[in-house]
């Protein structure tokens, strides 16, 4: 700029001096008088003089122009300082033509833009606090995010329009949608026309502005019926208006089918436990109206008195021994025991109810080394458990054979027990370890509470790492089995 100002004022003295210089030529050559020639002369001279004036004063107002500039452009902290560079020429003009309005209004120019800056600086903060809640407000968002697709039960959020918003990767296996991808689709058209109940309760729940719904919903999933429980809520902004709807979807399938399991037990304990009361009542009550005349009918009251009290008795104690079982609170004791020796005791037991059914029982040979480190009284219920259903469902005239068989390499010893029976059909062999279930066929042919296999299968493969067995075949009979770890195989892992 100030070379600017500096070519200006000599182009501003060469105009001047060439206006002196053409007045004098012209003053030298005119061919009037004396008098005309000096009067054009002083033209020329007072043209020349307001030339340098009027640039004089030019080049002053084109400074004034130029710190304006530099005083806008200048950092804030220096306004001041610009501002009174600002009016120094203004303040040096001397003569007429001191510009005093120009000055005036430059000064309320300054003060302006010196509250323009403050109002600036205070703009410039509210913007870094903003910038700052933005931050802060996407840093919660990402770790609302992260606290939702962790979420192991199905989270589905939807806005005002039915369109989604977020949701986790277990809801996209449940409801089968890409949850990354599908933002800002309507969710009715994202969800299987099979899942459309779920579609239609958020809708539902929108519209009737609920602040809380709960429902159990059926879905079907990889072809089984799964129970959800379903709780929707409705998001509303601060007009109290509705603005989204979250749902969210637990799997309660599991909890349902333990509390039918819970039911039917209670309700088979209740009959198992009814039919040995009401027969003990009964006899007790014909013994105290004296409704017996002699001694051999009271004797078979007695009797039947009895059996039903052991009956009672078998039955709250495996009820007892399955429920210590599956809590873990069963006192075990294990040490080696010889299944040939243990069988041996327990064949003796049941001889004489086989007998009374003229069934025969065929024992095992000796093994050299049959060792499995067991419960030995655990064991032998076991073993009674198996013996005595095969006798039972075995007809007169029939067989029931015990083998025992070890196999070195594998490091198990396997008791299998065939009897020629009535069978089990092939339908009902995988639920015969059940809790009281018992075959159809099988309930006219012999009392039972249906509690005995299943208490087999528990002590074998819960308390003792075992695996039961089980074939049959319907009027040629039945095998029933089970595998142990041999007594070494369980020392050399222990050491």
């Amino acid at each position: 700029m100030r070379l600017g100002r500096n070519l200006y004022a000599i182009v501003t003295g060469i105009v001047a001096g060439s206006l002196l210089l053409g007045g004098l030529a012209e003053w030298l050559d005119s061919g009037f008088g004396e008098g005309w020639r000096l009067v054009t002369w002083a033209c020329y001279a007072v043209g020349a003089v307001g030339v340098i004036w009027l640039g004089r004063h030019l080049s002053k107002l084109a400074g004034a122009f130029t710190s304006t500039a530099r005083w806008l452009t200048d950092d804030k902290a220096a306004g001041i300082g610009a501002k009174k560079r600002f009016f120094a020429p203004l303040r040096m003009t001397k003569g007429p033509f001191r510009m005093a309005k120009i000055y005036e209004l430059s000064e309320a120019i300054g003060e302006r833009f010196d509250s323009y800056a403050n109002h600036i600086a205070k703009l410039e903060e509210q913007i870094k606090d903003l910038q700052i809640q933005i931050r802060l407000s996407q840093r919660q968002k990402r770790n609302t995010e992260a606290i939702i697709y962790s979420i192991r039960d199905s989270v589905i959020v939807v806005d005002e329009f039915d369109k989604l918003l977020m949701a986790n990767e277990a809801a996209g296996r449940l409801l089968d949608f890409d949850f990354r991808n599908s933002q800002h689709e309507l969710v009715g058209e994202l969800i299987d026309t099979s899942k459309s109940e779920f579609v239609d309760i958020l809708r539902q729940s929108r519209q009737n502005k609920a602040r809380a719904t709960r429902r159990e919903i059926e879905f079907t999933k990889d072809g089984e019926p799964k129970t959800y429980d379903c709780i929707v809520s409705c998001v509303y902004d601060e007009t109290e208006q509705v603005c989204g709807v979250v749902a969210v979807l637990h799997d309660v399938t599991r909890e349902k089918q333990i509390q039918q399991m819970k039911n039917d037990f209670v309700s088979h304990v209740s009959h198992e436990l009814k039919t040995p009361l009401a027969s003990i009542t009964a006899y007790s009550e014909m013994l105290a109206d004296g409704e017996t005349v002699d001694e051999q009918t009271r004797k078979e009251f007695y009797l039947v008195i009895q059996g039903q009290a052991k009956r009672l008795n078998r039955l709250i104690e495996d009820i007892l021994n399955i429920s210590r079982i599956e809590s873990g609170l069963i006192k075990v004791e294990k040490m080696p025991v010889s299944l040939t020796i243990l069988i041996e005791e327990q064949l003796q037991m049941i001889k004489g109810y086989a007998e009374e059914k003229n069934i025969e029982i065929t024992g095992q040979k000796p093994i050299i080394f049959d060792q499995v480190y067991a419960d030995k009284d655990m064991i032998s219920q076991v073993v009674v458990n198996l013996l005595s259903n095969a006798v039972k469902y075995t007809p007169s005239e029939g067989s029931v054979k015990i083998e025992t068989e070890v196999d070195e390499l594998a490091g198990t010893a396997r008791v299998s027990i065939t009897d020629t029976g009535v069978g089990i059909a092939e339908n009902e062999i995988e639920h015969v370890f059940d809790k009281f279930y018992r075959v159809d066929a099988h309930t006219k042919q012999a009392k039972g509470t249906g509690l005995g296999l299943n208490l087999v299968k528990q002590i074998i493969e819960r308390v003792h790492n075992g695996r039961v067995f089980v074939s049959s075949e319907p009027g040629v009979g039945s095998t029933f089995g089970f595998e142990l770890p041999l007594a070494r195989a369980k020392a050399v892992k222990a050491v």
